[in-house]
């Protein structure tokens, strides 16, 4: 008993053992040899490989030559993995055009120190933009402001596409905005023939608010901002009904009743 016991433990060790032993599947993956900013392109010394166990992430590169050439579009760093989705397809090339999703537009808006938000308004930040100047209708309420597009991303400023991350201000004179071709069509449409101003917002708040236009006359009256007018409903003619009271007599209990009656009728 003593010895089958024995032999019992240590087979259980020399198990555990071999187990343990077991090596693990590994798969080499192309990786960043150092920090690879966005929009460059990449060349053989921006990378190396590394030997990831288990499964290995989604569109992960096996082959070097696979990376080499292709832009940065979201900024890779040191000993992490090079993803597809991470750069673009072959023969896109670096810069600004391949961070550019697709179906979207970058549109340039010239701004100076008031328009370009003080130098805030750099990559990576989110801002509204007015278009003042005087309605094509001629109103009588002088130059008007309205919100034409809200929470719209930054995508470059000047030459610069990179983000700051301590959000230092930077003085350029064209600023690039992250659009649908709907939006590039009235962003230029306003740039054109309207003054441009650029409000700058949370990046968290993506809530769209519903702004009027806001008159020259609504600063020195008081009034509100005009909302869009109401449609007017047609209504036929009033009917005016008559009331009548009748008093009824019982004995020595009075009462009274009253009946609506349409006007010309008893």
């Amino acid at each position: 008993m003593i010895a089958g016991v024995c032999a019992w433990m240590v087979y259980r060790i020399v198990g555990m053992r071999l187990v343990a032993a077991k090596p693990v599947q590994t798969t080499k993956v192309v990786a960043a040899a150092k920090d690879i900013p966005l929009g460059a392109v990449i060349t053989a010394g921006d990378l190396t490989t590394l030997a990831i166990a288990g499964t290995p992430p989604k569109g992960a590169i096996a082959k070097p030559e696979d990376a080499i050439g292709r832009g940065v579009v979201a900024e890779i760093y040191q000993g992490e993995p090079v993803l597809t989705s991470r750069i673009s397809g072959p023969g896109a090339g670096g810069g600004l055009a391949p961070t550019i999703p697709h179906g979207m537009r970058a549109c340039a808006v010239r701004v100076d120190e008031v328009v370009g938000v003080a130098g805030f308004a750099i990559p990576g930040m989110r801002v509204d933009v007015m278009a003042s100047g005087n309605p094509p209708s001629g109103g009588t309420g002088g130059p008007e402001t309205e919100t034409i597009l809200q929470n719209i991303q930054v995508l470059s400023a000047g030459t610069d596409i990179q983000k700051d991350a301590e959000g230092k201000p930077v003085q350029v004179q064209v600023v690039n905005l992250l659009v649908t071709p709907e939006q590039a069509e009235t962003l230029s449409l306003a740039a054109t023939n309207l003054r441009i101003q650029l409000v700058l917002r949370n990046p968290l708040d993506t809530q769209i608010a519903k702004v009027p236009p806001t008159a020259m006359r609504n600063l020195f009256t008081g009034e509100a901002p005009s909302e869009a007018p109401a449609k007017l409903v047609a209504r036929g003619p009033r009917k005016h009904t008559t009331t009548y009271t009748v008093i009824v007599s019982n004995g020595p209990k009075t009462t009274e009743q009253k009946f609506a009656s349409p006007e010309g009728q008893q």
